[in-house]
């Protein structure tokens, strides 16, 4: 029993001194109690209300968006069997289309759809204030599906585009254009992905999907962002056969300011070409269990083509592109596409076990 007193004694001495010599630091050195307190997390910064109206926006962007009118002549034929009509002579009916457009000069220029002018033979654009002119073709590029006009006026109103946008999912966008023949109609909606370039409907693709309404007569109008600063030009959305509902696709404004420059300087756009073709790998499970996928597979490498030239051969895979990861084909070959021809890439390759940094020269691409 005496035992149990003397450990219960020291234990009860052990706790006194213990608390007296917390005290003590905390009294005297204040600072001390500070280390041991836990950290407050910083409370996330309040995000600005949403506006009540997008009207500052609109006001903003609609008047540089056109109505485009088409008319073309196109050949017909009243026999459904095409071996029966070799031959024949077709009867010719005029076709009538409409589409949209942004005004992204003063002096006149317009971006559109290449699909919206394709094989037209009389253009003619409504313009904000009422007035109807004729527009001409400046070039049209059918691997990105865009096209610059021009009509002969001066001080018009031309959309602000959008400097180095950053797009985020769930952005807010309005869609302006000729929905249905109905000019200058705005649907709004958000950011649903961007980066799109799966849809396999052009050789080069990276567009923004949005569940804004986009409908037969939006094709070449504006995306907007929620300061009336345009970020993409509209081009399609899913069939109604797929079964999908607003999903709707623009083309980045940063692609089209670059593919409008050339159409302007050259008459057609200048790319870049490797002398290859890429696919991607499939995923890999990574060490702690992620899914990934490290580099494309070379598919096709044209003989004497740049790619072949640097060494470079069917079953390798590009690792990287000037110091920078490749996972997507379609990503590497636009961006092999915006460079300028002969310029040089550098390009780190996996063959087998081994792999190696190249060098190639590339050349302006060959007629697709």
């Amino acid at each position: 029993m005496s035992k149990t007193l003397e450990i219960m004694l020291f234990l009860s001495r052990a706790i006194v001194t213990g608390l007296a010599i917390a005290f003590l630091v905390i009294y005297f050195w204040p600072s001390m109690a500070d280390r041991f307190q836990q950290p407050k997390p910083e409370a996330p910064a309040p995000s600005p209300p949403a506006p009540a109206s997008y009207a500052d926006a609109v006001d903003r962007a609609a008047p540089a968006v056109v109505s485009i009118y088409t008319r073309a002549l196109m050949p017909q034929s009243t026999d459904p069997d095409p071996e029966r009509r070799k031959g024949q002579r077709y009867l010719y009916r005029m076709q009538h289309d409409m589409g949209s457009g942004v005004i992204v000069s003063e002096d006149g220029y317009i971006l559109t759809n290449h699909h919206v002018i394709n094989m037209v033979q009389n253009i003619r654009i409504a313009l904000f204030d009422g007035r109807i002119v004729p527009a001409t073709i400046v070039g049209s590029d059918p691997e990105t599906d865009l096209a610059v006009l021009k009509v002969n006026l001066q001080g018009l109103s031309a959309a602000t585009l959008a400097e180095s946008p950053e797009i985020r999912v769930g952005d807010v966008v309005l869609a302006i254009g000729n929905s249905l023949g109905l000019s200058h109609t705005v649907t709004m909606g958000i950011v649903s992905a961007t980066g799109r370039n799966d849809l396999r409907s052009l050789p080069y693709e990276d567009f923004i999907q949005t569940d804004a309404a986009i409908n037969a007569g939006n094709s070449g109008g504006a995306l907007i962002n929620a300061n009336g600063d345009l970020i993409g030009i509209s081009t399609r959305k899913l069939g109604v056969n797929t079964g999908a509902q607003n999903i709707g696709f623009a083309i980045p404004v940063s692609l089209a300011k670059r593919v409008m420059e050339q159409i302007i300087e050259y008459g057609s756009v200048r790319r870049a070409w490797l002398g290859a073709s890429f696919v991607d790998l499939r995923p890999s499970t990574q060490p702690d269990g992620s899914i990934a996928r490290s580099g494309i597979a070379v598919d096709w490498v044209a003989e004497q083509g740049p790619a072949w030239q640097a060494g470079i051969r069917q079953g390798d895979v590009i690792v990287a592109l000037d110091g920078n990861p490749v996972n997507d084909a379609n990503q590497f070959e636009l961006a092999i596409s915006q460079r300028e021809p002969g310029s040089r890439v550098e390009l780190n390759v996996g063959r087998r076990l081994e792999s190696f940094q190249t060098y190639a020269t590339l050349i302006q691409q060959p007629p697709l």
